[in-house]
């Protein structure tokens, strides 16, 4: 199955897949409002603006599989990530990323490995995959991994379509 194929929900519960993203380079993103690691909202926010204009765009998916990190409603998500940290990439309901109620987005996902050759369920709230244009999943970073890094900018930088 192409992950274009896939049939997800805006944060608002409008019916959508990442086809409406296809011919960019993405980077999709299992996130939280209530982790410690939830400050690379902002880094993220700015990879959004950095890249946006060359046919890239971060796709965020919020979570609550990880000690129950993002409790919010997808209006209390929408307005934390936008007043908090500017948010203006996509962001799509909640979902489950592992488990036996994991989404089918994410069963295609958890199938690529990371760098060190590791596949299989993801560890933490922003867990990142880059994706290229033609719906590859193409890197596989995990959530301690900077979204400014040289790995991951290096990693989307080696997708952009213009």
């Amino acid at each position: 199955m192409s992950l274009y194929d896939i049939p997800l929900r805006s944060l608002d519960g409008t019916p959508t897949s990442l086809a409406d993203h296809k011919g960019k380079a993405l980077l999709l993103v299992n996130v939280a409002s209530k982790c410690g690691l939830t400050p690379q909202y902002a880094g993220l926010e700015r990879l959004q603006q950095r890249y946006a204009d060359r046919g890239f765009t971060v796709l965020g998916f919020p979570c609550n599989q990880f000690l129950g990190q993002e409790p919010g409603t997808a209006e209390e998500i929408q307005t934390f990530c936008s007043t908090t940290y500017g948010v203006s990439f996509p962001l799509f309901e909640k979902i489950d990323v592992n488990g036996e109620d994991q989404h089918p987005l994410y069963a295609e996902l958890t199938r690529a490995p990371d760098a060190e050759g590791i596949a299989g369920e993801i560890q933490w709230n922003f867990e990142k995959f880059v994706i290229s244009p033609d719906g590859v999943v193409t890197a596989r970073l995990r959530p301690r991994t900077d979204p400014e890094s040289a790995e991951v900018t290096t990693a989307i930088e080696a997708q952009l379509p213009a």
